[in-house]
C-alpha cells in the first residue's frame, strides 16, 4: 500500500517563528513610515528666527526669552567684516587703549574674543557659552561699524514656545517664524 502524502508538514513552532518574524517586519516598516513622517513634519514645523536686516539690538532678547540664558546669541558674518583695527563691536566707542582690558571691550560678559590675522588686522570671535544676547556688540558693529555683527536665536537652545515672549517685545518686530529647514537667517553683505 503507498505512504499516505502530508499536505502540511509544517509545525506548530515553524508557524509561530514565521508569524513572529512577519509581525517583527510589519512592526519595522511601520516604525520606519511614522519617523519619516515626523521628520517632515518637524522639517515643516515653524521655527522662531530673528531677521538681521530688522533687528535694531536694543538688549531686549537678552532679558525676554523664557530660558535661564538667553537662546538669542550673537553671530559674526566673517565674509562682512572688515577684519577692523578697532572694532566697534568689540570696543567701547572710545577705548582707553586698543587692548583687550575689559575696561576696554563693549561686552558685559567677555564673549567676544580678539585674535590676530596679520598686523594690523584682527578677526573677532564670539563664544556662544558666555553670549547673553544683550546686543551691545550688534549695535556698536551697526551704528559705527558695517553690521557684520547679528543676533539670532540659536535653534538648540531655544523651547520652541508657541508664542516667543521675545517676539511680543521686539520693537523692531524683527523676530519671525520660518520653517525649521530652513532654521537659520543670516546677515548679508
Amino acid at each position: 500500500m503507498p505512504e499516505p502524502v502530508l499536505l502540511n508538514t509544517t509545525t506548530r513552532r515553524q508557524t509561530l517563528k514565521t508569524v513572529c518574524r512577519s509581525a517583527t517586519a510589519a512592526g519595522l516598516l511601520g516604525f520606519a513610515g511614522w519617523l519619516a513622517v515626523k521628520n517632515k513634519a518637524a522639517a515643516d514645523a515653524p521655527v522662531w528666527q530673528i531677521d538681521p536686516n530688522k533687528c535694531i539690538g536694543c538688549g531686549q532678547c537678552a532679558y525676554r526669552c523664557v530660558s535661564n540664558v538667553s537662546a538669542v546669541k550673537a553671530f559674526h558674518n566673517f565674509k562682512m567684516c572688515g577684519y577692523c583695527d578697532l572694532c566697534t563691536g568689540f570696543f567701547e566707542p572710545q577705548p582707553l587703549a586698543r587692548n583687550t582690558g575689559a575696561e576696554n571691550q563693549l561686552c558685559p560678559v567677555g564673549a567676544i574674543a580678539r585674535r590676530d590675522v596679520e598686523n594690523p588686522y584682527f578677526e573677532y570671535i564670539i563664544d556662544e557659552n558666555l553670549c547673553v544676547g544683550c546686543g551691545k556688540c550688534v549695535d556698536g558693529c551697526f551704528s559705527l561699524g558695517n553690521g557684520s555683527l547679528f543676533l539670532q536665536i540659536h535653534q538648540q537652545l531655544c523651547k520652541h514656545c508657541n508664542q516667543c515672549a521675545i517676539a511680543l517685545y521686539c520693537p523692531a518686530k524683527a523676530i519671525v517664524q520660518i520653517p525649521a529647514k530652513q532654521s537659520y537667517l543670516f546677515k548679508e553683505a
